[in-house]
């Protein structure tokens, strides 16, 4: 429908939902910068509504119920508005992410500094194969390969909060190559194939173009262990501390590759590093094997209620050996990081870090969990806002759709942040609409004829 349909008694109801009170005060405040963000007026009353109805109790976050619990007197109008807002609307995610982090990183800043950029990747359930992205891969949402599609994300975190501030779908190559799926779902036509790290990568760069407050960025294997990834974030200027597999080759404490051969004065001088049968790199699990027992030290890293967090930790210095016989300069030492936990037969983990020499073994610990802290972000983004709940097909309805909902979670973050450190979706005193008695989004088992 037309942007600039029912957007009067939209205006009225958006008005209802948002009662007085501080709380409701700043809430519409916030509701109006993401309005002024989305550029043009008709925008702002369904794009004010949706961002309320993410918010609010229900099982379902896609547009059918949203539209039934904010207006139910009204329902087949709101859905339109609603659907046309986050489906067709050409307002920009970036510019609706840089308010929700302005916004919430200010409140987060009060508690402590941003302390690390964290990349992580979640995957969204999707049945069929015509909504955008969607192919068999892995799925850490069930945690296998499972018919799904796939965003990257860059959230900044403090010690206690974070939050998303870049999220993009991974377009597996099958979708890059087909032109039929790809002008049905609306891709742009600049998007090509990226792998997960180089999508990561583009997203620090936007970060750091912008302003944002620096810190170590943070990643599991699956970015960790590739070695152009790691070399990208040192070419930007940035720490890190990144998870790898057991298999990484390093050079042993004190070791590196072989100098390049004298030259005989005949043809080119070589330049290339060397390594032989007699000197060559060990892969982390097998230094982690041959450490003595004084090497480990026990670390906490952080005081929960039931009982602190604490494992058995060995820190290196090291230098990365991959393909190093490519090189003329051997790579910078680095932290080589392994936890292994007193219950456990071998060592259970291990990360590489850029960290200054002299870093406390506690506090390059403790960098290297707090990539965790997002799993709370993802919990509640899908629980609760409805994260994977978006029942479109298009490229640009999936990113508005989770671009609203970390919006929505932006408020949370903030509120927590600034005030209540419990408050979770559908706890902010917003009325809670009712929905239709009859009503039944499609796809319900007891679906009787949804509007």
């Amino acid at each position: 429908m037309p942007e600039k349909g029912g957007r009067d008694s939209l205006l009225a109801m958006s008005a209802e939902l948002v009662a007085p009170g501080a709380q409701q005060e700043r809430f519409a405040d916030y509701l109006h910068r993401l309005a002024q963000a989305a550029g043009h007026l008709d925008r702002a009353s369904p794009l004010k509504l949706y961002c309320t109805g993410l918010l609010l109790p229900g099982e379902r976050k896609s547009v059918e119920p949203l539209a039934a619990r904010l207006a139910p007197d009204n329902v087949r109008q709101t859905h339109q508005s609603l659907h046309h807002v986050v489906a067709h609307a050409p307002w920009k995610d970036e510019d609706i992410l840089e308010v929700v982090r302005h916004y919430a990183l200010s409140a987060m800043q009060q508690r402590g500094p941003v302390e690390a950029w964290i990349v992580d990747d979640t995957g969204l359930v999707k049945k069929g194969t015509h909504s955008v992205g969607v192919t068999r891969q892995y799925c850490g949402q069930v945690g296998k390969q499972e018919n799904c599609r796939v965003a990257v994300s860059l959230s900044l975190s403090t010690a206690q909060a974070s939050l998303p501030i870049a999220w993009r779908l991974y377009l597996p190559e099958v979708w890059v190559q087909d032109k039929k799926r790809r002008k049905a779902t609306g891709v742009p036509e600049e998007i090509g194939f990226q792998t997960k790290p180089e999508i990561a990568l583009e997203q620090i760069r936007a970060a750091i173009d912008r302003g944002i407050p620096q810190a170590a960025v943070l990643a599991d294997a699956a970015y960790g262990n590739d070695s152009r990834f790691r070399d990208g974030i040192s070419e930007l200027g940035l720490l890190y501390v990144l998870g790898v597999q057991s298999s990484v080759s390093v050079w042993k404490p004190g070791q590196g590759p072989l100098p390049k051969r004298p030259w005989k004065g005949n043809g080119r001088p070589p330049k290339l590093l060397r390594r032989d049968q007699a000197h060559a790199p060990v892969s982390a699990k097998q230094l982690a094997l041959a450490l003595p027992p004084q090497a480990w030290r026990t670390v906490t890293w952080r005081e929960e209620t039931r009982h602190p967090l604490r494992s058995r930790f060995a820190a290196l210095r090291v230098r990365p050996a991959h393909r190093d016989y490519w090189r003329s300069q051997p790579r910078p030492q680095e932290w080589l990081l392994i936890e292994w936990p007193s219950a456990e037969a071998e060592p259970t983990k291990y990360w590489l870090s850029t960290l200054s020499a002299q870093t406390q073994l506690r506090h390059l610990v403790r960098l290297a969990k707090q990539r965790w802290i997002i799993e709370r972000d993802y919990q509640e983004l899908k629980q609760e806002l409805g994260l994977g709940h978006y029942e479109g097909r298009g490229w640009r309805g999936f990113h508005h759709h989770a671009t609203l909902c970390i919006a929505a979670y932006g408020f949370l973050v903030a509120e927590r942040s600034r005030f209540s450190p419990s408050a979770r979706a559908g706890q902010v005193d917003l009325p809670a609409p009712k929905m239709p008695p009859q009503f039944r989004p499609r796809g319900s088992s007891r679906a009787q004829g949804a509007a």
